[in-house]
């Protein structure tokens, strides 16, 4: 299988739980390829390099295979090579977000005031 819509790769892939909510990923601008904003319905060729932003997380994987069948982990694992940088800025936001829950930089007792929120954006350049 050469092509796969971009909706069904990412959730084979396991970025996503379901095959809708990597639709509204696609929807909202959270995935791009090539510098390139890209609808649910864009074909995934292998060798495409994709920028997949989830949650708090964002990748940077190049397609291996492009395959539309949702597999155990190990087996979605092989279907993308996360890059080098990636990886590191990925370890790099865990260990500042580790670092500023143990400076009591948010407190799991109550929800954030307005007040919080707006330094919680300043702090993540929003």
């Amino acid at each position: 299988m050469e092509r796969v819509r971009m909706d069904k790769w990412l959730w084979a892939a396991r970025f996503f739980k379901t095959r809708a909510i990597a639709g509204e990923a696609c929807d909202m601008g959270r995935i791009e390829c090539g510098e390139v904003v890209c609808k649910a319905s864009r074909d995934v060729k292998v060798g495409d390099v994709l920028r997949v932003r989830t949650g708090g997380n964002e990748y940077e994987v190049e397609v291996l295979i492009a395959g539309d069948v949702r597999g155990s982990g190990a087996v979605a694992a092989t279907m993308y090579r996360e890059t080098l940088e990636s990886v590191a800025r990925r370890v790099k936001i865990g260990a500042e977000r580790r670092a500023m829950q143990e400076m009591g930089g948010w407190q799991e007792s109550h929800r954030p005031t307005k007040r919080d929120r707006r330094d919680i954006n300043r702090l993540r350049g929003r």
